[in-house]
């Protein structure tokens, strides 16, 4: 049996707390009684509420894209598993977008994590050689165009099921990476 450590049982009070609270009017203090701990061990483990944030989510797209070549994992399926986990999350990820400080700096998070996500998975492809500027630049726009389709998506700003937003994902991959994503 895995236990949970303490960054995923901060994580999860945090989440079960935004699912009721404006994620900026909750504290660490809010965070650390929710689930039994001190402020001091949220410290130890998280320098602020927006570290947890960023966090859980590298955890949860690295777990997604860790399976990408896997078994016939292929990149098609990583984006719809990553479509669907953001529609899991919807309430939640809406609450980050409305309230955290500026809608604008977690999705900058969300893509930059995306970004360091497909680079590494694009390294693991090439045999670790190093990107060339044009695919990194094409890795940026890709990954900051999805953040920013995700976010329209989980606001309410467009209609679109998982498996129409998956679609989309994947026709607008950049020429430079169907190589290694396709």
């Amino acid at each position: 049996m895995k236990r949970k450590t303490a960054k995923e049982i901060l994580t999860a009070s945090f989440q079960e707390l935004a699912a009721v609270k404006n994620v900026d009017k909750i504290t660490i203090r809010d965070i650390a009684d929710n689930c039994g701990y001190s402020p001091a061990t949220f410290y130890r483990n998280f320098k602020d509420k927006y570290d947890l944030i960023a966090w859980e989510h590298t955890r949860a797209v690295a777990e997604i894209v860790d399976r990408t070549g896997d078994d016939d994992y292929l990149w098609k399926q990583t984006l719809y598993d990553g479509a669907q986990m953001y529609n899991e999350n919807k309430d939640y990820l809406a609450n980050l977008l409305k309230h955290t400080s500026g809608h604008d700096s977690f999705m900058r998070y969300m893509a930059e994590i995306n970004c360091s996500s497909l680079e590494k998975y694009i390294l693991s492809v090439k045999g670790d050689q190093k990107l060339t500027h044009e695919e990194m630049m094409c890795v940026k726009i890709y990954c900051f165009g999805l953040v920013g389709l995700a976010c329209e998506w989980i606001m309410g700003q467009i209609d679109i099921t998982i498996e129409e937003i998956a679609k989309a994902y994947e026709q607008s991959i950049p020429e430079p990476l169907k190589k290694y994503l396709l």
